[in-house]
């Protein structure tokens, strides 16, 4: 299965008795109670915790005894298993993030390394998280000789090209969730399996499809004022750097509700420290029906940006960047894409406006929301587009098909050990 297998000099980690790798590696290889093989995944963020849980429900399905060890979220610890470490302990953003927490960055590796030490797993599954995902990727293969998945690429077609030799020397198997990185890939003579994305699955299946708009504004005590969509982000640090700016930005919508969507693990009292007007309201686990329901959106850059065009919401994408006097000239420099958001990534066009850097100010949100809001030629022309995204994307079944292509890898893997 894999191109290279790597026996490292420190496997003396002992195995845990279960039905993970044998002592020298491998799938399947110890004996156990249980018939189903052993699975550590990792998830450094909010919407790896949502991608990571859906895979985990697929793979038991075909795997009905699977066991799970995980670093993740509320969602992956609902699909089962133990978890070793919650993502909000692992979220830091940015060099300057990174660097005031180096020593427990470091403390989460090694914490990491131990967990999957014991866990002895039959594979490594990582979804995104680069920079910490790497480095458990090469400890993986060198220390254990398991095999190591990814699904969902690092975004190393826009930034850090030189990780792909990382990739292609521990990481197995790619399950990738964009079309245009399997032409990326290719370029680098490493094949990538395109499964679909996951976003087309949870907008497919997301729940109250059925909701009224008069609905919706009972269930949350919200008037019935056209609803202007708010979200800031997933980590406190992003919320800080966007929500003020997206407050101001909207104060003079009289004629509209400004409706946030908070984070999950994010307490309502944190957004309430930006949010002066009593009239701003909050809604929790409500994220596609507030965006089913605003007539426009202003979204921090990352998934969410996807999914608001996949429920077909006009919207502007913004984001904070530190020092944007610096950082912008260095973005040409270092940034290898024309676009941030993945709506125009996927496009290869511009669809929706980015204000990114010295773009994202007050006035510029304004003129923007005005045109979403009022401008029935721009707003179509906008659904429109994202009409094509959905059909470049392809049907729903993302985490279904790259559970169905793991459980091949991992047989082959197991047939391959028992003939040697």
């Amino acid at each position: 299965m894999s191109k290279k297998q790597h026996t490292g000099k420190n496997a003396q980690i002992p195995p845990s008795g279960g039905v993970g790798a044998s002592p020298s590696g491998g799938v399947g290889a110890s004996s156990g109670k249980s018939s189903g093989l052993r699975y550590f995944l990792i998830a450094g963020e909010a919407s790896g915790d949502l991608h990571a849980s859906n895979l985990m429900c697929e793979l038991k399905k075909m795997d009905p005894d699977a066991e799970f060890c995980f670093l993740g979220g509320d969602l992956m610890t609902a699909q089962g298993g133990t978890m070793v470490k919650h993502y909000r302990e692992m979220a830091f953003m940015g060099f300057v993030a990174v660097l005031k927490n180096a020593r427990k960055v470091l403390n989460n590796l090694n914490e990491c390394k131990q967990a999957i030490g014991r866990f002895r797993p039959d594979v490594l599954i990582l979804v995104d998280y680069p920079s910490f995902n790497l480095r458990i990727a090469k400890f993986a293969k060198e220390t254990l000789n398991i095999p190591v998945y990814y699904y969902i690429s690092p975004k190393i077609w826009a930034w850090k090209e030189f990780r792909i030799k990382a990739i292609k020397k521990y990481v197995d198997r790619m399950f990738t969730i964009l079309p245009f990185e399997t032409e990326f890939y290719k370029k680098h003579d490493y094949e990538v399996t395109y499964v679909g994305n996951p976003s087309v699955d949870s907008i497919a299946s997301r729940p109250n499809q059925k909701q009224t708009f008069a609905e919706f504004c009972r269930l949350n005590k919200l008037s019935e004022l056209p609803v202007i969509a708010l979200l800031p982000g997933s980590r406190r640090q992003e919320i800080a750097g966007c929500l003020p700016m997206m407050l101001e930005a909207v104060k003079k919508h009289s004629n509209h509700q400004v409706v946030v969507s908070g984070a999950p693990g994010i307490e309502s009292d944190f957004y309430r420290t930006f949010i002066t007007k009593t009239d701003i309201n909050i809604v929790f686990n409500q994220t596609y029906e507030l965006l089913t329901h605003a007539r426009a959106a202003v979204v921090n850059s990352g998934t969410a940006t996807l999914e608001t065009a996949l429920i077909g919401t006009p919207q502007v994408v913004v984001y904070k960047v530190a020092f944007p006097a610096l950082a912008m000239p260095l973005k040409k420099i270092f940034i290898k894409v024309n676009f941030v958001s993945l709506v125009n990534l996927i496009a290869r066009k511009e669809v929706v406006k980015e204000l990114i850097g010295d773009l994202f100010t007050v006035e510029n949100i304004r003129k923007e929301l005005n045109r979403l809001l009022y401008a029935e030629k721009y707003r179509n022309g906008m659904v429109n587009n994202y009409r094509e995204i959905q059909e470049n994307l392809g049907p729903p079944g993302a985490a279904r098909k790259a559970a169905e292509e793991m459980q091949k890898s991992l047989k082959a893997e197991k047939e391959t050990i028992s003939s040697q």
